[in-house]
């Protein structure tokens, strides 16, 4: 399969490169590095991204940034970073990849355990995942030519200790096990789910 992995080269993204790139063609796109480079707050980006890609069998994001801070500090322009960049970013790269997708394609985007399992200074992102779950769900029953969408939930990844602290009580996911969830969603059949990994 031809596989545009966006953010194919964060902290997720090169786990799930490395796992698909023996047995598919990945395109790797970063916001500064990887193959291609793309702007996701930016649909001009998108859709020049896309007309260099061509037609493609999966998109896999794992990309897009948010606010992580307290609720009585918090801006109009704190909560907008990620509506615009992992909310908006992400739901572009469907709108617009959507006409670019092969029959039986997918997308899958990510969202995170943060919709559903709120932590302290969380809010704005707990606000994005939500909106990506059920941008999904909804997606699913839309899309043309048996195209799929999931996203992927992951808890607080081993990779990332920087966060561990933000979340007291919570076991780190390995990433072994988050990959696993990206190639569920990719290789396998299911569609508008929300795939958690805890």
């Amino acid at each position: 399969m031809k596989i545009i992995i966006v953010g194919g080269t964060g902290t997720i993204g090169k786990h799930v490169t490395a796992a698909l790139s023996k047995d598919h063609d990945i395109i790797v796109v970063g916001s500064k590095s990887g193959d291609m480079q793309v702007d996701i707050t930016s649909t001009d980006s998108i859709k020049s991204l896309f007309n260099k890609t061509g037609k493609f069998d999966a998109l896999v994001s794992v990309a897009g940034d948010g606010h992580f801070g307290p609720l009585n500090s918090m801006t109009d322009a704190d909560f907008r970073k990620g509506i615009d960049s992992k909310l908006m970013g992400q739901v572009n790269l469907v709108l617009i990849g959507q006409h670019y997708v092969n029959r039986n394609g997918s997308f899958t985007l990510t969202s995170g355990i943060l919709s559903h399992d709120p932590v302290f200074a969380g809010a704005a992102l707990s606000a994005v995942n939500a909106g990506l779950d059920g941008f999904v769900r909804g997606a699913a029953i839309e899309l043309k030519n048996d195209v799929r969408i999931n996203t992927v939930s992951p808890g607080v990844v081993e990779d990332s200790p920087g966060f561990f602290p933000y979340f007291p009580g919570h076991i780190p996911v390995t990433m072994h096990k988050v990959t696993q969830a990206y190639l569920k969603s990719i290789l396998g059949f299911a569609t508008g789910a929300v795939i958690e990994v805890f």
